[in-house]
């Protein structure tokens, strides 16, 4: 089963306008490049993890309300994990998928 990325930038852009934010102050807030939301939004770009952790705390959201379409409105909580993934190394980012998928499958 692979991701629809099309929905995935509809969520993102519902979240987004539910918050009354422009796309620009979006992209400010997520340190990502000009026109690289509008992409995503449209389902032209394929944002990477980290991208969709950034925007998930610029959207005060979890990934998941972007990825399955639920959300877990928990503050800081997210936004903290997603300022922790920022620095990492593609390597290290790999890793942190890995174990995150592992924790998932054994539901701890």
């Amino acid at each position: 089963m692979g991701l629809d990325y099309e929905e995935i930038g509809k969520r993102i852009a519902r979240r987004r306008k539910e918050l009354g934010k422009r796309q620009s102050e979006v992209e400010d807030a997520a340190d990502i490049g000009y026109k690289y939301l509008s992409n995503i939004e449209r389902g032209i770009s394929i944002p990477s993890t980290e991208v969709i952790m950034r925007l998930a705390a610029a959207l005060d959201t979890t990934p998941d309300e972007f990825l399955v379409g639920t959300a877990r409105h928990e503050g800081d909580r997210w936004r903290s994990v997603a300022e922790g993934l920022r620095g990492l190394s593609p390597g290290q980012l790999e890793l942190t998928e890995q174990f995150i998928s592992w924790v998932r499958q054994r539901n701890i």
